[in-house]
């Protein structure tokens, strides 16, 4: 949900609940795991271009932060495509990129056309939402994400 009502649906993975943030994104086509543990994105919802995201893995080799907990990346991820089987020998058990970085992420969306809405507007605050059963309070949602401006995590992100 971004800050102007506009409702983008795809299907959730990750973990659940909701995080309100600054949607950026990032047209790399490698290195996700640095992107997503990387403090300069502390407070905001990362949007990948490329289509490809967490096919190789996660591992703790490739983790930008000391603390996750003290020093956070991202808040959340939208992907285009649903995280296939990881292909990289030190990945660890099964786990998706956003569930080992504690992200809620979102799949199935066209992240380049938000991608050029972002570039046309400017970032737009939002929440990033998953919940196993599917339902949303979308008059919610747009609140948070309206108000989130005024709170002190934006204060963080800001220069």
């Amino acid at each position: 949900m971004l800050a102007d009502g506009t409702v983008l649906e795809g299907f959730g993975l990750g973990a659940t609940g909701t995080a309100v943030g600054e949607v950026c994104f990032n047209t790399a086509m490698t290195g996700y795991e640095e992107i997503l543990t990387d403090p300069s994105y502390a407070g905001q919802i990362i949007t990948f271009t490329f289509p490809h995201i967490g096919n190789v893995g996660t591992n703790e080799d490739d983790i930008e932060t000391v603390n996750m907990a003290a020093t956070p990346g991202a808040r959340g991820v939208v992907l285009h495509s649903a995280i296939t089987a990881p292909s990289n020998h030190r990945h660890p058990p099964p786990r998706s990129v956003a569930q080992g970085a504690r992200l809620i992420g979102l799949a199935g969306l066209d992240t380049r056309a938000l991608t050029g809405l972002i570039r046309e507007r400017g970032m737009p605050n939002a929440v990033i939402a998953h919940a196993s059963d599917g339902r949303f309070d979308l008059d919610a949602l747009k609140r948070e994400a309206k108000a989130w401006l005024a709170s002190s995590a934006w204060t963080l992100c800001r220069w």
